[in-house]
C-alpha cells in the first residue's frame, strides 16, 4: 500500500503539468505577479475601493454590458495567455530537453503547462457569474449569452494563434531556420551565445519528467539523444523567438491602428481589455529580455529603468498635460511669491468685490422686500458616484422646493465629480431660463451623466500616452495634442450633451444677472498646495483671509486667482470643460495638468485641499459678511457629499508589521475627510464673532447604512464594499444605490428642514 501511494505520489510530483507548475513559481516571478495581480482583481482582493474587479465581472462596451462586451474580454484574456505559453517556452523550454524531440513541441508544452490559465478561467466564470446574478439583476438568458460570449472570444483567439503556431512550427523549422542560423554565425552572436547556454542547461540541468499530456493520453518520456544536436537546439530557439517577435509586433500594430483611432467610441475598448492588453504586453517584453540577457535581465531591467527616470526627471519623456484655451506659447507667467503678493493687492481685491457686488444686487433684487435665505451649495468629490449623487440630489431638492433652491443659491464650490455634477444641472437650469426645452428634473440626465468614462481614459492611456501622442485638434485658434486630458473632456462633453462646451468666461454674463449661481473651481496647485481659484471673473478677494491678523507681513496667500495670474496667457480662453477637468484630477488616471507660468506649476484634484467646499463657501462669506448681514435673513450651507459625516467608528483590529510600519502614512491617509470635516466645521463655528446672522446646515449624504436592508442580497464581494466604487465607472446596482439613497430617512428629514428654510 506504502509502495502503491509512493509510487503514485513520484509519477504526480514529476508529471510534466507539475514540474511546470513548479517551475513558474521557481523562476518565473514576474508572470506569476501578474497572474496573482489578475486572481486578485477578479476576486475582489485588490481593488474593490475603486471599482477595479468589477471592470473584469461586468465590462462595458459602447455603454452596454453585452455579448460583444464579453466577446472583447474573451479575446484579449486568450491573447495573455498565448503571451504566458510563449515566453514560459522561450525562458524554460530548454530545462525539458525531451520536449525538442516530440511533435509540434510548442503545442505540447503549452498543454501541460495551463494548469494556471485553467484554474483563472474557471475561477473567472465563477466570478462572473455570481457578480452578474447577485448585483447586475440578469436573468439566466442573458447571463448565458454573456458568457457564451466571453468563451467564444477566448476560443475564437486561441484557435488563431493555435493555427498560427502550427504553420509557422512547420515552415520555420523547414525553410527557415537553416537560414536564421547562418545570420546567428554571421551577426548575432549575442543570440547565439545565450542558446548555447541554454544548450549547456538543456544537457548538464535538466529537469526531472517522467510523463507528459499530449492532449489525448498521457506518455511516459523516452530518452532522445537526438535532441542534443547543437544545430537542432539553435533551431528550436530560434524558432520560438521568432514567433515572439511577431506576436509583438502584431500587438503593438494593433495597438497602434486602433490609437489612431481612438476617439471613435467603436475603437475604445473595455478597460479591463486594455489592462489585459498591457500585462499581456508586460510578459512579452519580460520574456524578451529573459531571452536576450539570461540571468542578467533583472539587472538590466533596472539599469534601463534608472536611465530612464533620470532623463524623465529632466523632461526627455515627460508629457506636459495642457489646459486648452491657454496660449503655451507666449511669455509664461512668473510664479513665484513676490509675482503672487502683487497680484493680491489691497486695491485689485476691492476693483474684484466691486464687480461681484454687482452680481449679488442682482440676486437680491429678485426677492422684492422679503429677504432670503442665502444659499451655499457645497458638493463633494468622489468620482462618477459623486457626479450622479450630486446631480440626483440637487434635482430631487429643487423640485421639492419648487426651484427655490437654485433661485436662492448664490454659489457653487466643492471638488471633482460633484462640481461636474452640480455643473451639469446648472446648464440644464439655465438653457430652461433662456427659454430651451431641457427638462432639468428629468432622468435622463442622469442615466447620460452615469455612462461610462473610464473605457476610453483607460484605453487613451494605452493606445495614446505610452505609444502615440503625436495627433493634434485645434480650439480657440491653438494647437494642443489628442492625450488622455482631451479624452476625458471629449467624454464629458459626451455625458452632458455637449452643453458645456464654452469658454469659462461665457457664464460670466449669466452670473452676473443672477440666471444661476456663480461656482467657482478650486484646483491644488501641486508646487506649493495653494488653491487656484478659477471663476467665471476674477475672484483674488477669495484671498481675505478668516483667520489673517493685521500688520502681520509673513501671511500665506491660500490661493491665488486664475485671471490675474494668466491674463496674458489668454485666461479668459479657457474652456470650462478643462477647468472641471483641473478639478477632477483622478489620481493615475486623469492627468495633472501644467500651466503656462515659469516654474510650471502642475495642477490636481480639488479634494487634496478642500473635498467638500465648505472652507470656500466660508471665505466668500467673509469677503461679504456686511452685505449679506443687511441684504439675507441668514445663510444656509447645503453639503451634498457622497461620504457619511458621522460614520461608525471602527473597532481597533490586531496589527501586522506591515500594518504597523505602514501606520503613519495610512493614517493620515485614512482619515483625510475627517481632518477637512473638523477644519470645516471649526471655521463655520468661527463665523459668530464676525456673522450677526443665522447660519444653518443641511447635509445631504450618500451612506451606506440607509442601504443595509438589501446588503443580504448581495455576494461577499459586494457585502465588504457595499459603498458604490470610487471610480469614473458604475456597475447598475451602484447607479440604483447611490439614486435612491435620496430617499432614505435621513435625507428625507434634511430636505423638510430645507423646505421650510426657504419658505
Amino acid at each position: 500500500m506504502v509502495q502503491r501511494l509512493n509510487k503514485f505520489l513520484a509519477a504526480f510530483v514529476y508529471s510534466f503539468p507539475v514540474q511546470l507548475l513548479l517551475n513558474n513559481f521557481k523562476r518565473n516571478h514576474v508572470m506569476m505577479l501578474c497572474w496573482v495581480i489578475l486572481f486578485a482583481m477578479i476576486t475582489g482582493s485588490f481593488g474593490k475601493y475603486l471599482g477595479i474587479p468589477y471592470l473584469f465581472l461586468d465590462p462595458e462596451y459602447l455603454n452596454k454590458v453585452n455579448f460583444t462586451s464579453f466577446f472583447i474580454i474573451g479575446v484579449t484574456t486568450a491573447g495573455f495567455t498565448t503571451a504566458f505559453q510563449i515566453t514560459s517556452y522561450i525562458n524554460d523550454g530548454h530545462r525539458f530537453s525531451f520536449v525538442g524531440a516530440l511533435s509540434k513541441p510548442f503545442t505540447k508544452f503549452s498543454v501541460n503547462n495551463s494548469i494556471i490559465p485553467i484554474v483563472f478561467l474557471a475561477v473567472y466564470l465563477f466570478q462572473i457569474i455570481r457578480f452578474q446574478v447577485n448585483n447586475q439583476y440578469s436573468d439566466g438568458g442573458t447571463l448565458a449569452w454573456n458568457i457564451t460570449g466571453f468563451l467564444v472570444g477566448y476560443i475564437v483567439m486561441s484557435g488563431v494563434f493555435f493555427v498560427y503556431f502550427w504553420l509557422t512550427n512547420k515552415d520555420i523549422f523547414k525553410y527557415v531556420v537553416c537560414r536564421i542560423d547562418e545570420k546567428l554565425k554571421e551577426k548575432v552572436q549575442v543570440t547565439r551565445a545565450s542558446a548555447m547556454k541554454k544548450l549547456d542547461i538543456a544537457r548538464k540541468k535538466q529537469v526531472r519528467v517522467d510523463t507528459y499530456f499530449d492532449g489525448l493520453r498521457i506518455r511516459r518520456v523516452e530518452d532522445e539523444a537526438d535532441f542534443y544536436d547543437r544545430a537542432e537546439v539553435l533551431k528550436v530557439f530560434d524558432q520560438n523567438h521568432f514567433n515572439l517577435v511577431i506576436i509583438e509586433l502584431f500587438i503593438f500594430g494593433l495597438i497602434l491602428l486602433l490609437g489612431i483611432f481612438k476617439d471613435y467610441p467603436a475603437f475604445q475598448l473595455p478597460a479591463a481589455a486594455s489592462f489585459m492588453i498591457f500585462v499581456t504586453v508586460f510578459v512579452m517584453l519580460s520574456g524578451a529580455f529573459s531571452y536576450w540577457f539570461g540571468n542578467w535581465s533583472a539587472t538590466t531591467a533596472l539599469v534601463i529603468f534608472l536611465v530612464v527616470n533620470v532623463l524623465y526627471g529632466k523632461d526627455f519623456f515627460s508629457k506636459k498635460y495642457q489646459a486648452f484655451g491657454l496660449d503655451y506659447h507666449k511669455k509664461p507667467a512668473e510664479y513665484t511669491v513676490a509675482s503672487l503678493k502683487k497680484l493680491n493687492t489691497d486695491s485689485i481685491i476691492t476693483a474684484d468685490k466691486d464687480s461681484t457686488l454687482v452680481m449679488l444686487k442682482n440676486w437680491r433684487a429678485k426677492f422684492g422686500t422679503q429677504k432670503p435665505k442665502m444659499v451655499f451649495l457645497c458638493v463633494s468629490g468622489g468620482g462618477k458616484r459623486a457626479a450622479l449623487w450630486t446631480l440626483n440630489a440637487l434635482q430631487t431638492a429643487d423640485s421639492l422646493t419648487q426651484g427655490k433652491l437654485m433661485e436662492q443659491s448664490i454659489l457653487i464650490t466643492g471638488a471633482s465629480g460633484g462640481l461636474i455634477g452640480a455643473s451639469y444641472y446648472r446648464e440644464l437650469k439655465l438653457r430652461e431660463k433662456q427659454g430651451e426645452v431641457t427638462h432639468p428634473f428629468s432622468y435622463v440626465h442622469r442615466d447620460k451623466i452615469s455612462t461610462d468614462n473610464l473605457n476610453p481614459l483607460i484605453f487613451s492611456l494605452l493606445a495614446n500616452d505610452l505609444f502615440v501622442g503625436f495627433s493634434k485638434f485645434e480650439y480657440a485658434g491653438k494647437q494642443y495634442i489628442r492625450d488622455r486630458g482631451y479624452t476625458f473632456e471629449q467624454q464629458l462633453n459626451q455625458i452632458t450633451e455637449g452643453l458645456m462646451d464654452k469658454p469659462i468666461t461665457a457664464y460670466r454674463d449669466p452670473e452676473q444677472r443672477a440666471l444661476v449661481p456663480m461656482i467657482i473651481l478650486t484646483p491644488t496647485v501641486v508646487n506649493d498646495g495653494r488653491k487656484l481659484y478659477i471663476a467665471s471673473r476674477s475672484v483674488s478677494f477669495m484671498n481675505n483671509d478668516v483667520l489673517s491678523y493685521p500688520n502681520y507681513a509673513s501671511a500665506k496667500l491660500g490661493g491665488i486667482d486664475f485671471h490675474s495670474l494668466l491674463k496674458d496667457q489668454d485666461g479668459e480662453s479657457l474652456r470650462f470643460l478643462s477647468a472641471l477637468r483641473m478639478s477632477a484630477t483622478f489620481p493615475y488616471i486623469t492627468p495633472n495638468t501644467t500651466l503656462p507660468t515659469e516654474p510650471p506649476v502642475q495642477i490636481m484634484d480639488a479634494g487634496i485641499s478642500d473635498n467638500f467646499g465648505l472652507s470656500d463657501a466660508v471665505r466668500f462669506a467673509y469677503a461679504f459678511n456686511d452685505w449679506i448681514e443687511e441684504n439675507t435673513s441668514g445663510v444656509v450651507f447645503i453639503s451634498i457629499r457622497d461620504s457619511p459625516k458621522l460614520s461608525t467608528i471602527n473597532a481597533k483590529g490586531g496589527q501586522t508589521i506591515i500594518d504597523s510600519f505602514t501606520q503613519p502614512i495610512s493614517t493620515v491617509y485614512n482619515n483625510f475627510e475627517n481632518f477637512q470635516d473638523i477644519n470645516s466645521d471649526l471655521l463655520i463655528g468661527m463665523m459668530k464673532p464676525w456673522f450677526n446672522a443665522p447660519v444653518d446646515r443641511i447635509d445631504l449624504q450618500y451612506t451606506v447604512e440607509s442601504y443595509v436592508p438589501v446588503l443580504h442580497e448581495m455576494d461577499s464581494l459586494r457585502q465588504n464594499n457595499a459603498r458604490a466604487s470610487l471610480s469614473w465607472r458604475l456597475t447598475t446596482r451602484e447607479k440604483y444605490a447611490v439614486t435612491s439613497n435620496i430617499l432614505s430617512p435621513e435625507n428625507t428629514q434634511q430636505l423638510d428642514k430645507l423646505k421650510k428654510l426657504l419658505e
